[in-house]
Protein backbone atom coordinates (compact mmCIF):
# COMPACT_ATOMS: atom_id res chain seq x y z
CA UNK A 1 0.00 0.00 0.00
CA UNK A 2 1.30 3.42 -0.92
CA UNK A 3 -0.05 6.49 0.79
CA UNK A 4 0.75 10.10 0.01
CA UNK A 5 0.09 12.84 2.48
CA UNK A 6 -2.97 15.02 2.08
CA UNK A 7 -2.36 18.50 0.81
CA UNK A 8 -3.32 21.12 3.43
CA UNK A 9 -6.64 22.62 2.37
CA UNK A 10 -5.53 26.12 3.26
CA UNK A 11 -2.69 26.10 0.73
CA UNK A 12 -4.34 27.05 -2.50
CA UNK A 13 -7.43 26.60 -4.59
CA UNK A 14 -9.08 23.19 -4.97
CA UNK A 15 -7.50 22.91 -8.43
CA UNK A 16 -4.01 23.64 -7.06
CA UNK A 17 -4.50 21.16 -4.22
CA UNK A 18 -5.66 18.40 -6.60
CA UNK A 19 -2.71 19.10 -8.89
CA UNK A 20 -0.10 18.84 -6.12
CA UNK A 21 -1.65 15.69 -4.68
CA UNK A 22 -1.92 14.25 -8.18
CA UNK A 23 1.77 14.80 -8.84
CA UNK A 24 2.66 12.92 -5.64
CA UNK A 25 0.20 10.11 -6.45
CA UNK A 26 1.60 9.64 -9.95
CA UNK A 27 5.18 9.62 -8.65
CA UNK A 28 4.32 7.02 -5.99
CA UNK A 29 2.42 4.86 -8.50
CA UNK A 30 5.12 4.89 -11.18
CA UNK A 31 5.36 1.42 -12.72
CA UNK A 32 2.00 0.34 -11.31
CA UNK A 33 -1.36 -0.27 -12.93
CA UNK A 34 -3.49 2.61 -11.68
CA UNK A 35 -7.08 1.99 -10.57
CA UNK A 36 -8.86 5.13 -9.38
CA UNK A 37 -11.80 5.24 -7.00
CA UNK A 38 -14.00 8.13 -7.98
CA UNK A 39 -17.68 9.09 -7.77
CA UNK A 40 -17.88 9.01 -11.56
CA UNK A 41 -16.39 5.53 -11.78
CA UNK A 42 -18.05 2.25 -12.61
CA UNK A 43 -20.02 0.38 -9.95
CA UNK A 44 -18.97 -3.24 -9.49
CA UNK A 45 -20.30 -5.96 -7.25
CA UNK A 46 -17.84 -7.66 -4.92
CA UNK A 47 -17.78 -10.68 -7.24
CA UNK A 48 -17.06 -8.47 -10.27
CA UNK A 49 -14.26 -6.77 -8.37
CA UNK A 50 -12.85 -10.19 -7.47
CA UNK A 51 -12.85 -11.12 -11.16
CA UNK A 52 -11.01 -7.90 -12.03
CA UNK A 53 -8.46 -8.43 -9.25
CA UNK A 54 -7.83 -11.93 -10.60
CA UNK A 55 -7.23 -10.50 -14.09
CA UNK A 56 -4.90 -7.82 -12.75
CA UNK A 57 -2.91 -10.43 -10.83
CA UNK A 58 -2.38 -12.37 -14.05
CA UNK A 59 -1.47 -9.45 -16.34
CA UNK A 60 1.55 -7.20 -16.40
CA UNK A 61 2.23 -4.99 -14.62
CA UNK A 62 1.36 -7.13 -11.64
CA UNK A 63 1.74 -4.20 -9.28
CA UNK A 64 -1.53 -2.32 -8.92
CA UNK A 65 -2.07 1.00 -7.18
CA UNK A 66 -5.60 1.66 -5.99
CA UNK A 67 -6.03 5.41 -5.75
CA UNK A 68 -8.36 7.38 -3.51
CA UNK A 69 -8.22 11.14 -3.82
CA UNK A 70 -7.95 13.61 -1.00
CA UNK A 71 -10.67 15.91 0.24
CA UNK A 72 -10.72 17.81 -3.08
CA UNK A 73 -10.86 14.66 -5.22
CA UNK A 74 -8.52 13.38 -7.92
CA UNK A 75 -6.58 15.50 -10.35
CA UNK A 76 -7.36 15.26 -14.07
CA UNK A 77 -3.84 13.84 -14.59
CA UNK A 78 -4.56 10.93 -12.23
CA UNK A 79 -7.93 10.28 -13.84
CA UNK A 80 -6.33 10.21 -17.29
CA UNK A 81 -3.53 7.88 -16.16
CA UNK A 82 -5.94 5.44 -14.49
CA UNK A 83 -6.59 2.23 -16.38
CA UNK A 84 -10.02 2.09 -14.78
CA UNK A 85 -12.16 4.25 -12.56
CA UNK A 86 -14.38 2.53 -10.02
CA UNK A 87 -17.02 3.92 -7.69
CA UNK A 88 -17.73 2.92 -4.12
CA UNK A 89 -21.35 3.95 -4.60
CA UNK A 90 -23.30 7.11 -5.22
CA UNK A 91 -22.73 8.58 -1.76
CA UNK A 92 -19.74 10.74 -1.02
CA UNK A 93 -17.42 9.24 1.61
CA UNK A 94 -14.66 11.00 3.53
CA UNK A 95 -11.44 9.78 1.95
CA UNK A 96 -10.28 8.30 5.29
CA UNK A 97 -13.40 6.11 5.38
CA UNK A 98 -13.04 5.27 1.69
CA UNK A 99 -9.60 3.79 2.50
CA UNK A 100 -11.21 1.36 4.94
CA UNK A 101 -13.96 0.45 2.46
CA UNK A 102 -11.43 -0.18 -0.34
CA UNK A 103 -9.22 -2.29 1.94
CA UNK A 104 -12.23 -4.38 3.01
CA UNK A 105 -13.42 -4.83 -0.58
CA UNK A 106 -9.96 -5.92 -1.72
CA UNK A 107 -9.76 -8.38 1.17
CA UNK A 108 -13.23 -9.65 0.21
CA UNK A 109 -12.14 -10.00 -3.44
CA UNK A 110 -9.09 -12.03 -2.44
CA UNK A 111 -11.18 -14.34 -0.23
CA UNK A 112 -13.68 -14.85 -3.07
CA UNK A 113 -10.86 -15.74 -5.44
CA UNK A 114 -9.38 -18.20 -2.96
CA UNK A 115 -12.71 -19.81 -2.09
CA UNK A 116 -12.56 -18.77 1.56
CA UNK A 117 -15.77 -18.42 3.60
CA UNK A 118 -15.45 -14.68 4.40
CA UNK A 119 -17.73 -13.65 1.52
CA UNK A 120 -21.28 -14.84 2.19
Amino acid sequence: MVEVRDEPLDRGTPTEIRQREGERILAAADGHRLIAFDLGGRDLTSVELAERVQQWEEQAPQRTAFVIGGAEGLSPAVRERAEQSLALGAMTLPHQLARVVVAEQLYRALTINRGLPYHR
